[in-house]
């Protein structure tokens, strides 16, 4: 059997083609793997605060505060973030699409006329008498062009990875996202509530101190008391209001915060969140698992190790352009004098036939895009490891933040409840004539800082709660 040259030609490029494609394209993706220590039980987790049961994905429900899950269930469809990032995902996996394109043959269809005529100079001698023009043609072309690249080196598949990776990537960054607005959600409806309750604190001990400067000025009016005492129980007093104004603008930023997140104008505020009294408060240990759980949870940490592998892919795609582009194509049409002709099989045209493609004066462009890749996927290995070593820090110290305010809280209470006492006694000693009003003024002084302490480590509390959920990362899986 006699082999023809284009079969012959065709045999010798295909197995140079497979030889090259059997020792090339690229390295393998580096390991992203979890350091062993990564996955046991917090440090944390010592505290009767909290539990090493799975944490919990709708956690905010754990509050039992009908306001707290409407507002996170609003922001979570509202959000304007969220629509964004959400709108960006169908953007990335739209390029991944367009990638996926590349597996398949493109097509091109082509219908042209054209109406020529040709020089006199240009035809043979004799064939038009002297002093005529040429003939007018008319030419009436179809036809079908049909190109598929063959992917021997895995440039087109390696393309289509790292667009895959990108997808994935751009999922779990509408996961973050989702994590956050949840988050950031409970802590400006917390806030909100927590001023107002610090707010009612300050107020109450307006009151109290109000009573002890009609107290002291009565008594100088009737000849027993002193002007000094009216005066510092009216600085007291003043003191007490001066704290008001940064609690109601510090109460009204979280309103406006609250509303933002949720996709509102400040004005339109929850009247909800406004007139809440009090922070919401857990009634059982958090729940928070284990390191293992985290890293498997936590959508940073998933966007991390997908960027890498897109990192991978490209360093594939680049080192792929060291090589020869294979492209088989092929054309079928037919070209007429007539339109009428288009159809008739002596009229028919086909052709058939490879490409191939190198470009040997850019290789060391090629290699300088492969140097580059090269760097990116040693970046993103870098940048998956500080992921998985920041999640762990921000949990543990969640974990801590919590545990040590809680027993600060708990000193608090009980340097509070010593301070009503003492403010009690001080006044029936005052009333008995025992004791100086500077002592009933000290201890009146004493109960309204403590108070005010007490008010605001109960929001320290809660704030450190939602700073552990975040860090737990729950709030995206249902949601998905």
């Amino acid at each position: 059997m006699t082999i023809q040259p284009s079969l012959r030609f065709l045999t010798a490029t295909a197995g140079a083609s497979l030889l090259l494609a059997s020792c090339a394209v690229g390295p393998k993706a580096p390991d992203a793997t979890l350091p062993p220590s990564a996955s046991g039980a917090f440090i944390g987790t010592a505290s009767p605060a909290v539990s090493t049961s799975s944490a919990r994905d709708d956690w905010w429900r754990l509050y039992n505060d009908p306001t707290l899950d409407g507002l996170v269930q609003q922001a979570l469809t509202e959000n304007n973030e969220l629509e964004a990032a959400a709108a960006n995902l169908r953007r990335v996996r739209a390029a991944l699409g367009e990638a996926r394109v590349g597996r398949f043959p493109s097509t091109t269809t082509q219908a042209g006329y054209t109406n020529s005529r040709a020089s006199a100079a240009t035809l043979p001698a004799g064939t038009l008498p002297p002093g005529e023009n040429a003939p007018d043609v008319d030419t009436y072309t179809a036809g079908l062009d049909v190109s598929y690249e063959v992917d021997l080196f895995g440039r087109v598949e390696s393309t289509i990875r790292a667009a895959r990776a990108d997808a994935a990537a751009a999922e779990a960054a509408l996961d973050i996202v989702r994590v956050t607005v949840a988050a950031e959600t409970a802590r400006a409806y917390a806030d909100a509530c927590s001023a107002n309750a610090q707010i009612a604190v300050a107020e109450r001990t307006i009151e109290l101190q109000s009573d002890t400067v009609r107290l002291t000025q009565g008594l100088l009016d009737a000849g027993s008391g002193n002007g000094l005492d009216v005066a510092r129980a009216r600085s007291a007093l003043e003191s007490t209001r001066s704290t008001l104004p940064p609690l109601r603008a510090q109460r009204d930023g979280a309103l406006f915060r609250l509303a933002t997140l949720t996709g509102r104008t400040p004005a339109e505020a929850s009247t909800a969140a406004r007139v809440c009294q009090t922070p919401p408060q857990l009634s059982q240990p958090i729940p928070v698992g284990d390191g293992a759980a985290l890293l498997a949870r936590r959508p940073d940490i998933r966007q991390a190790e997908r960027n890498l592998a897109a990192a991978a892919a490209r360093v594939n795609v680049a080192t792929a352009d060291l090589f020869p582009r294979i492209t088989l194509g092929g054309s079928a049409g037919a070209t007429a004098l007539d339109a009428d002709g288009l159809g008739d099989s002596e009229n028919f045209r086909f052709s058939v036939g490879p490409l191939i493609s190198w470009s040997f004066p850019n290789v060391f462009a090629a290699r300088a895009r492969i140097e580059q890749a090269s760097a990116g996927s040693d970046a993103a290995l870098a940048t998956f490891d500080q992921t998985v070593l920041v999640a762990l820090q921000e949990t543990e110290t969640a974990l801590a933040n919590y545990a040590n305010e809680l027993d600060r809280r708990s000193a608090l209470q009980s340097a509070r409840d010593q301070a009503a006492n003492a403010a009690r006694l001080s006044r029936l000693r005052f009333d008995a004539g025992a004791d100086s009003f500077l002592t009933v003024l000290d201890s009146e002084r004493t109960l309204a800082a403590a108070d005010a302490q007490l008010a605001a480590s109960n929001a320290q509390v809660t704030t450190y709660q939602i700073a552990l959920f975040k860090a737990l990362a729950g709030g995206w899986e249902t949601e998905s």
